[in-house]
């Protein structure tokens, strides 16, 4: 039967090879279908990337025409400029005025269908859309809008040379400064501080309030540089104008407007209805040097339009052959993946079904789950032959022990039966000597077997372990006595416990026989009890040979005797430590040993509470 079953093929649904296969193939099936989906998710991100590009390219156009506006008082020749946008950014652009006409001013495709509903925007540089503007500034009015404050060629170079002698100036005397020119033509100067260099020497001279104290540049003429030209002066003449009139006809007090456009601060509304009379003087100023309001339309091309994906018999065919080349590979790795997986576990078969070896290895090949299976497999291989190694050290111990009783009664029966002795009280005594030692012997093995399939009955009560030490130094103390050697029990704090009374007992009486079977007279047996955190400690003490600490591991093996000639006159049976330590687990503690050759051991036994 045995050799039907080696011989039987697994279903294929239960393969491991299909497992592996189906495993793969789903594997495959998923990468498609993942690649499909980061393909379409790719497309979405290129789609709105490109809807970002769009919008990027709608506000770059705005402000190109802003800029037109600003700087031109008409849109008459801005066609050019459209054009020129469209061919850049691929998009029909369209200007019409924004009076009821709705006049086309500029178009990239004059002969294109008609225009989206709402305008992009309202190309007005003196009312700028914060929201597509670079720096609209809290007038809303576009910076490059100048208009007749705009410095002739005369001026801007007269003031380009004074901005190069003053930064020539501040250099020299170590102050940084950012030079920039503004749209209307008119260098400006920002002194941004001492250097380095010029710092550390008038923190040296001055102090800290040597820095902040120090005028900068005042030999540098930097104030010559905000003076308004000719050209300014009427500029601003005519808008202080303006302002006044509007002013007065709000019956506020008239001020004075420089080339920063700010009027000086008022309290309360008056405050803002100052500043609103300077942005609308402004506007006024200005609305003949800009070019006239005018709405923008942005869209797509009328050849360009958003197409779907379509894919074509090569496209398709392609597609097919790498999906095909993609599973071809998975299967060919899958198959490649099982053998590797299988063969392993193909030895691990035969050495199961191999009986006659015991301490069999198989190779471990893998580093995976199966490479842990080998390791285990081997383990439980070296861990069967070490069992039976030591069953069958048992077996020879169990004959020894049975045998030397059993030759004593034997050969006194057969000596008896021959007259060679007298059959009398002597021998009937020797002969019951042997036969206890016969009894205690089966009757310790009954207790090991029953203690290993755990049919052990406890019959736990509460008792006091004080007590019951003292109960089995008074069975041993003749013992004892007889050979010299004082036995003594101490006892401190609370030492009730729950346990069998009876096991407890033969637990302990077999440490106190092993002690007194290694100890000689003058040596002492101490039996202890304390209560711990971990529950009740008793413990067997004695000053006799010793344990060694090779043989410490043993000491609670069956039939294990550090002599290993098993005489009777050097120790038991070697089975009391073995019970003492069945009978201790059964009751859910542990026990230990410790000691040193010549200096005593140390039985410890612990109890939970």
């Amino acid at each position: 039967m045995g050799a039907d079953r080696a011989g039987a093929r697994l279903p294929l649904s239960r393969s491991l090879m299909f497992r592996l296969f189906a495993a793969a193939l789903l594997i495959a099936v998923c990468a498609v279908t993942a690649t499909a989906w980061l393909a379409v998710r790719t497309t979405a991100g290129a789609i709105r990337q490109q809807q970002g590009q769009v919008l990027a390219d709608d506000t770059a156009v705005y402000r190109t025409l802003m800029t037109y506006a600003a700087t031109h008082p008409s849109w008459r020749d801005v066609e050019a400029t459209v054009r020129g946008l469209a061919d850049r950014t691929h998009r029909r652009i369209t200007l019409v005025s924004q009076d009821r006409d709705r006049r086309p001013l500029a178009e990239s495709e004059p002969r294109a269908q008609s225009l989206p509903r709402q305008p992009f925007a309202v190309i007005d540089p003196l009312w700028v859309d914060p929201a597509l503007a670079l720096s609209p500034g809290s007038d809303r009015i576009d910076p490059q809008a100048v208009g007749p404050y705009r410095l002739t060629d005369a001026d801007r170079t007269r003031l380009a040379g004074a901005a190069r002698s003053s930064a020539d100036c501040l250099q020299r005397l170590g102050w940084d400064h950012r030079s920039s020119i503004t749209p209307a033509g008119r260098p400006r100067i920002e002194v941004t501080g001492p250097s380095e260099q010029l710092a550390k020497k008038l923190m040296d001279t001055y102090g800290e309030k040597g820095i902040t104290g120090t005028p900068a540049g005042t030999s540098c003429a930097l104030a010559d540089l905000e003076i308004p030209t000719a050209g300014e002066q009427a500029a601003l003449a005519g808008l202080n104008t303006l302002v006044a009139a509007c002013l007065e006809r709000l019956g506020l007090q008239r001020v004075e407007v420089g080339l920063d456009f700010l009027p000086p601060q008022r309290e309360g509304s008056a405050d803002a209805a100052t500043r609103n009379c300077v942005d609308t003087s402004r506007r006024e100023q200005l609305a003949s040097s800009v070019a006239p309001a005018a709405l923008l339309y942005v869209s797509a091309k009328s050849d360009e339009s958003i197409r779907g994906f379509h894919l074509s018999p090569a496209n398709t065919g392609r597609i097919v052959t790498v999906t095909g080349l993609v599973l071809l590979l998975t299967v060919g790795v899958s198959v490649l993946v099982g053998l590797r997986l299988v063969r392993p576990l193909r030895a691990l078969t035969r050495a199961v079904r191999d009986p006659a070896q015991l301490d069999i290895r198989v190779p471990v090949t893998t580093r995976d789950e199966i490479g842990l299976l080998t390791s285990a497999f081997n383990d439980l291989s070296e861990q069967r032959a070490h069992t039976e190694e030591q069953r069958k050290i048992m077996v020879s111990d169990i004959a020894h022990e049975l045998r030397t009783p059993l030759s004593t009664i034997r050969s006194s029966l057969e000596a008896a039966q021959d007259g060679v002795i007298p059959s009398d009280e002597r021998l009937n005594a020797s002969l019951l000597e042997e036969t206890l030692l016969l009894q205690h012997i089966i009757d310790d093995l009954q207790d090991l077997a029953a203690a290993d399939a755990g049919t052990l009955r406890l019959y736990p009560e509460p008792l006091r372990a004080k007590d019951l030490l003292h109960q089995v130094a008074a069975g041993y103390r003749a013992q004892a006595k007889a050979a010299g050697i004082d036995l003594v029990v101490h006892a401190w704090g609370d030492t009730e416990v729950s346990a069998d009374p009876l096991r407890l007992r033969q637990a302990v009486g077999n440490l106190v026989s092993n002690a007194l079977r290694h100890s000689s007279a003058g040596d002492r047996i101490t039996l202890r009890a304390r209560a711990s955190l971990d529950g009740l400690v008793i413990e067997v003490v004695d000053t006799g040979a010793g344990i060694a600490p090779q043989d410490l591991p043993y000491v609670f093996d069956r039939f294990w005797r550090a002599e290993k000639s098993r005489s009777r006159q050097t120790g038991g049976s070697g089975l009391g430590l073995s019970i003492v330590r069945k009978l201790i687990e059964a009751h859910g503690g542990s026990v230990s040993a410790a000691g040193n050759p010549g200096g005593g051991a140390v039985f410890t036994l612990t109890l939970p509470a």
